[in-house]
């Protein structure tokens, strides 16, 4: 039975709707698998295209741009996205720009500051928008990666509308990929923050703690594991916030807050580099400097550190050109 997903405040937890969690699209997941399917949608009239040229849609007005088949070029990667209540939305995605685009496409070359990616727009954009962006780059990573068999490195071949690949030789079955992780904003008895500096980051931009979630391992498990490994800070009351997808490449983020047993920090030198406990009104003053930065725009951490905070986080005074 088919339903159209929308997103109301009530069917969702503390954090409310994440702007990567929210949809308004039927993914029609009984019709997908139909053979014939994608091919009969390909061609029709009444049928929308959205074109995705290294993981960037065309964006106008606060919108994704919506092709007709005669304006989509060949070649790419054709994947089943959904029905929206009016037409049926197909995916065509590319790694570089199509030679000889011509209509919309070729805005590609001539006009590149309308193409822009997932994590550029989607807090901007409608349910319906947000959803079908961040279907269509998670589904078209897992499509452009998976190439051969993993298990006799034979070509393998698209089924059920882009959904699944196939190995030729050996008929094996392979299904898009989601690896959990979890992201955790820790409070201590003072309600203070804890957060942490990633090397990578270079040290003065500092976010919630997050790891993957292990083999065999209950998310409750690994927000406690995470949380030691990085921190050195035993923690308990793990506590479900909410959860968006973060298809770079292929990431699912389970927001937490847990409580933390003790405040001396331990970084573990390797992907954490400086730990450090805030109060509301050192962290406003902190982000306001520009001492530091912290998450913004469409990502969890933001949500969860804004969500502690009581508001959104004032802006930097002084922003480096």
């Amino acid at each position: 039975m088919s339903h159209t997903v929308s997103s109301h405040e009530s069917s969702h937890p503390a954090l409310g709707a994440l702007p990567l969690a929210r949809a308004a699209i039927d993914r029609r997941c009984e019709r997908r698998t139909e053979a014939g399917w994608l091919d009969a949608l390909r061609t029709r009239e009444d049928t929308r295209h959205l074109v995705l040229i290294g993981g960037r849609a065309r964006v106008l007005d606060g919108a994704l741009t919506l092709l007709q088949h005669p304006e989509v070029p060949d070649g790419g990667a054709t994947i089943y996205l959904g029905f929206d209540g009016e037409a049926e939305i197909l995916l065509h995605s590319f790694h570089e720009a199509p030679q000889d685009a011509a209509g919309p496409v070729a805005s590609h070359a001539t006009h590149p500051g309308e193409w822009l990616g997932l994590r550029d727009v989607a807090a901007g954009l409608t349910a319906r928008d947000a959803g079908l962006f961040v279907e269509a780059v998670a589904i078209a990573n897992w499509n452009h990666a998976m190439n051969f068999c993993p298990g006799c490195g034979g070509p393998l071949e698209m089924r059920d509308s882009g959904w699944v690949k196939v190995c030729i030789a050996e008929g094996t079955e392979y299904f898009p990929r989601t690896d959990p992780a979890v992201i955790v904003a820790i409070t201590d008895d003072a309600d203070r923050l804890l957060l942490g500096a990633n090397k990578a980051w270079g040290g003065t931009r500092f976010s919630t703690l997050a790891g993957f979630v292990e083999p065999g391992e209950s998310l409750e498990a690994a927000v406690v594991r995470e949380v030691a490994e990085e921190s050195g800070v035993q923690v308990t009351n793990p506590r479900y916030m909410g959860s968006q997808p973060w298809p770079f490449p292929r990431s699912l983020m389970l927001g937490f807050t847990a409580t933390a047993l003790g405040t001396e920090l331990v970084p573990d030198g390797q992907e954490i580099i400086d730990l450090r406990w805030f109060t509301r009104e050192e962290l406003a003053n902190d982000v306001r400097s520009g001492a530091i930065a912290v998450p913004s725009g469409v990502s969890i951490a933001s949500a969860l550190i804004e969500h502690w905070f009581g508001g959104v986080l004032p802006e930097p005074e002084h922003l480096e050109n």
